[in-house]
């Protein structure tokens, strides 16, 4: 799985695939599932309009195209609200943040019921250690060729980020490493072939991808790859291993963001 990995060198312009026409769906997250489980597919399309105190609704589309017209297949409504942004479909699961909790929940798409629930030691929640945009973005979950992440900050921390790699059936975390990249100063995050990349930026139309975090040397270094907001409020971005694609979503647009890596 984790053939053709390398380093991110290059991002696209971003793709516009939707845009939400509610103020719920200012930001929001919006995915597929790199390794779907039927009667799922890679086409299948997920989303959720996250603006709003009691965020339940988990939208299903049978594919991109459709999410662009507004036809749902299918609404699950979630056992639990969910806090923020940093949300994750993968292996027939819906992973995410519980409101006002530091711990993060499996919902099964097949069984639509939760599996499994953990708390993450230490963990700041409800706006303790956001990105830089705010939005309750404490605890943020991603999908890479190795597996699934959590990344966070503690108190220990003195807000840097903390990242870890999670089991995804039992959410037992596997291993952590704490980085010198502080979670306030950028905007966003995401981790492709087990290296965390962050976005300067969630506002300027010019950003860049600024930081990168391998897990496998425990080192950081500095990165300018030209990144462009170009509806100027990032709100989620995330890594899709199975398309090689960044999911984003920018002021109501869902976008995706083709990359090249070395």
């Amino acid at each position: 799985s984790r053939a053709g990995c390398g380093e991110l060198v290059w991002v696209g312009e971003p793709v516009v695939f939707g845009r939400a026409e509610s103020i719920a769906g200012k930001y929001g997250v919006w995915m597929k599932d790199p390794e779907p489980v039927p009667p799922f597919t890679r086409e299948t399309t997920w989303r959720v309009d996250t603006v709003g105190t009691e965020v339940r609704q988990l939208f299903q589309y049978e594919a991109a195209e459709q999410l662009a017209r507004g036809y749902p297949a299918k609404v699950h409504i979630l056992p639990q609200p969910l806090e923020s942004t940093g949300a994750v479909i993968y292996r027939g699961g819906l992973f995410f943040q519980p409101r006002r909790s530091r711990a993060v929940a499996r919902y099964d798409l097949r069984g639509e019921a939760l599996t499994a629930e953990k708390e993450i030691p230490g963990a700041g929640y409800h706006g303790q250690y956001p990105y830089s945009w705010g939005g309750y973005t404490d605890i943020d979950l991603a999908v890479d060729e190795k597996g699934l992440w959590v990344i966070y900050s503690t108190e220990k921390a003195r807000g840097a980020i903390v990242l870890s790699k999670l089991n995804p059936e039992t959410l037992e975390i596997q291993r952590t490493w704490e980085t010198n990249i502080r979670k306030r100063g950028v905007a966003n995050s995401f981790v492709i072939c087990g290296t965390l990349y962050t976005v300067s930026s969630y506002s300027a139309p010019n950003a860049t991808i600024n930081f990168a975090y391998d897990t496998a040397t425990g080192t950081s270094r500095a990165l300018s790859i030209p990144f462009e907001n170009r509806f100027r409020y990032l709100s989620m971005v995330d890594y899709n291993p199975a398309e090689r694609q960044l999911f984003a979503w920018d002021s109501f647009n869902m976008v995706t963001y083709p990359i090249r890596l070395s």
